[in-house]
């Protein structure tokens, strides 16, 4: 009998189509299995209570709490009955905090019957603010009944898996509680789980069976349960997605490829001559690592790394170089028309004469750069079209607009993506299609990873890291502007503007939204990935349009003020990128399509408006905008978030170091993980569930040595059926692609 099946039995058929449809839409879950693999984000123990200081806004929890005090208030209302509404506050402790809970209407008569003082219960609903205090508004709840009484107690919390309490990531239709339920109906199935690990792995590390550990985790007696679980289930994330990426490496290796040398004294050497400095040995390094891929006979596949202004465009350019000089075509691909231009505009400069193939004052061995855009004319885009096919473009650089249908190329060589974290595995092949033999493929972030997570996503690829500046790099100095408490230091901050100015420099102000929302403004509020602390007042974030006429007409009244953002027509933004780098425009107000590539040396400040509302990695990213010339750089962060808040103390880590690698640690300790590894993570089928890449950095090293060697006897994975179909789970076609990365 196929014992399978039993797993992918769709849910509707075992827990009724309503609390399916549920589980399909808000947690992505479709199957008993995919039902299975959604374990508890953390555990109560009975008696231990929840800590409510440690609440984070805006986001739906589960906690344990005891009533401390209830009140049924009556006002004057038009809508009531009789002109009288009812409001019930009830105020829970759990020793570290206190929560207010308000039920308001027809919702006041059953929680006033039962949430008497000294009684506890689990309560679940979304953390808000009101008058400075935070609430959970008409949160459904479920009563421990029986209060302290060790007997009582017992018969109500064996419901939800006797002494241990499991608290499932949930949604408002869907509290914790009602999840448990559901797993507790499913958990028999566990039993029919196809183990994915080989044998001699799980005896080796003496991992419990995959049906022990989910039953473990849905259903723990004891601390050590959910260890021996989880342990065995980070096994699973780190070598099912280890495997995948191995057998992607084994596939490639697997490509013939063009090797592409560049010659002797062509176009690279022509180039190397004209630079007016000499390369960092970081560089030098990276480049020969490039080189000596790009003549072997299979597809190179890299990523380079390195910290903002390390200088990994001309590491890039220099590798194009390579390619035209063997005859080959090379092009980069860029996440935003803004960057794409930026590039081809540096690149161009950069090259000279030598970048004026096929015009008169072209030199020797110059070659054509074609810039590729969604948004360029007819008549551009057939010229530019035209190039490519002929083979006379040597260089191409261009956004998505690259990969559609009718691009094609005489000989593509060389495929550079910017950016690889907005781009996904199926843009990457489809551009890569377009050689006659698989081009080779070096894909350049901006944003340091660690090497765990370099491991866990970018796993097809071999990494070079570039962590040294060029000589005549200036230092920023960054300092955060807490705005609510000091508002004098806002005013100082714009007098710095003004002397920068003053001194001949330039200015980037940076703000999270734009501003021209039809709608609710406070729609802008979602941008952030960060919970807000105490935002009682939750206005929105501010905007590029508001902030510039303020400031135009405020304190820096006089001055060239322009702005930019990502709606503008692309003509008018590279208009006003052209004016800033010309020296035109005294200060940039900007959203953070300034965040990569942007490279103006005259521009030594940089203020960035409610700085919480962005990420560690993108400050930083932002920050390197600033400093690039022989003038030392200034970046201030602008918040109104308390002193003692989190978000204060990741604007303080920001400010305190330069160091990219560790911010970016810092990034992944201190938010949701999905948010740094960008959509490989999100979704409920696809996420990390318990694997954390910092943390498991040992298993991670461990898992990608085993899946190699698996692979390596045994491509095709034959004589593993289990691990076969958790690949077939995990790459599943018809959902969000696990490695799908943009």
């Amino acid at each position: 009998m196929d014992l399978v099946p039993a797993l992918q039995e769709p849910l509707k058929k075992v827990l009724g189509p309503a609390t399916a449809k549920v589980m399909a839409e808000h947690l992505g879950l479709h199957t008993v299995g995919d039902l299975l693999h959604h374990y508890p984000r953390r555990y109560e123990e009975r008696g231990q209570l929840t800590h409510l200081a440690d609440l984070p806004m805006d986001e739906h929890v589960t906690v344990v709490a005891q009533v401390a005090d209830a009140r049924l208030h009556t006002f004057a209302s038009s809508k009531a009955p009789r002109g009288k509404g009812q409001r019930l506050e009830v105020t829970i402790t759990d020793g570290s905090g206190r929560l207010q809970l308000v039920f308001f209407g027809n919702g006041v008569h059953k929680p006033h019957k039962e949430l008497l003082p000294g009684t506890r219960a689990m309560f679940a609903g979304k953390v808000s603010v009101f008058n400075r205090r935070l609430q959970l508004a008409h949160p459904a709840y479920e009563l421990l009944r029986g209060g302290d009484d060790e007997g009582e107690a017992a018969e109500s919390v064996e419901s939800w898996a006797g002494a241990l309490i499991p608290l499932y990531p949930a949604t408002a239709k869907l509290e914790s509680w009602k999840l448990a339920k559901a797993i507790q109906t499913v958990l028999p199935s566990a039993q029919e789980a196809v183990d994915p690990l080989p044998g001699s792995l799980r005896e080796g590390r003496s991992l419990v069976s995959l049906p022990e550990a989910l039953l473990k985790i849905h259903r723990p007696h004891t601390k050590a349960d959910i260890e021996d679980a989880r342990a065995r289930l980070k096994w699973d994330e780190a070598f099912v997605l280890q495997v995948a990426l191995a057998r992607r490496r084994h596939a490639e290796s697997q490509l013939p490829a063009v090797p592409r040398k560049p010659g002797a004294d062509g176009l690279l050497t022509a180039f190397d001559d004209r630079l007016p400095f000499t390369l960092t040995d970081g560089q030098r390094k990276v480049s020969r690592e490039i080189f000596d891929d790009l003549a072997t006979d299979h597809p190179m596949h890299r990523l380079l790394q390195g910290e903002v202004g390390s200088g990994k465009t001309l590491v890039a350019l220099r590798a194009m170089l390579a390619v035209v000089d063997s005859g080959g075509q090379a092009v980069m691909l860029a996440p935003t028309e803004v960057l794409a231009q930026q590039h081809h505009r540096s690149v161009v400069e950069m090259m000279g004469e030598l970048a004026e193939g096929g015009m008169l004052g072209g030199a020797e061995h110059a070659t054509k750069v074609v810039l590729l855009t969604g948004s360029m004319g007819a008549a551009a885009r057939r010229h530019a079209l035209l190039d490519l096919a002929t083979g006379e473009a040597g260089i191409v650089i261009g956004t998505h607009a690259l990969i559609e249908d009718k691009v094609q190329f005489h000989d593509l060589g060389l495929v550079v993506v910017d950016e690889q974290h907005r781009f996904g595995v199926e843009q990457r092949d489809a551009l890569r299609g377009k050689g006659k033999q698989p081009p080779h493929l070096l894909v350049m972030t901006a944003t340091p990873i660690p090497r765990t997570v370099a491991m866990t996503v970018f796993g097809d690829l071999e990494t070079s890291v570039l962590d040294q500046l060029p000589a005549g790099r200036s230092p920023i100095a960054s300092h955060v502007v807490p705005a609510a408490d000091k508002p004098h230091f806002l005013a100082r901050a714009w007098e710095r503007v003004r002397e920068e100015v003053s001194n001949g420099h330039q200015a980037y102000v940076v703000c999270p939204r734009i501003g021209d929302e039809d709608d609710d403004p406070g729609k802008g509020a979602k941008q952030s990935k960060q919970p807000r602390e105490g935002d009682a007042d939750k206005r929105p974030p501010l905007a590029v349009l508001d902030v510039a006429e303020q400031l135009a007409r405020g304190p820096l009244q006089g001055l060239g003020v322009e702005v930019l953002h990502g709606r503008m027509q692309p003509d008018d933004k590279d208009a006003v990128m052209r004016r800033f780098a010309a020296g035109e425009t005294d200060v940039l107000v900007a959203t953070t399509v300034i965040e990569v590539g942007v490279n103006v040396p005259n521009a030594t400040a940089m203020v960035i408006m409610d700085a919480d509302r962005f990420g560690v990695s993108q400050l930083h990213q932002l920050r390197g905008r600033v400093g690039r010339g022989s003038a030392p750089g200034l970046c201030l962060l602008v918040s109104e978030m308390p002193e003692a808040s989190a978000a204060r103390q990741r604007l303080n880590a920001v400010a305190s170091t330069r160091d990219g690698f560790e911010l970016s640690r810092i990034d992944l300790e201190q938010r949701r993980e999905g948010d740094v590894l960008g959509q490989a993570q999100s979704g409920a089928r696809t996420s990390l569930r318990v694997l954390a890449v910092i943390e498991d950095e040992e298993i991670i090293a461990e898992a990608r040595q085993e899946a190699a060697a698996v692979v390596a006897a045994d491509p095709e994975l034959t004589g593993l059926p289990g691990l076969r179909t958790a690949l077939e789970a995990l790459l599943d076609e018809e959902r969000e692609q696990y490695l799908e990365k943009g």
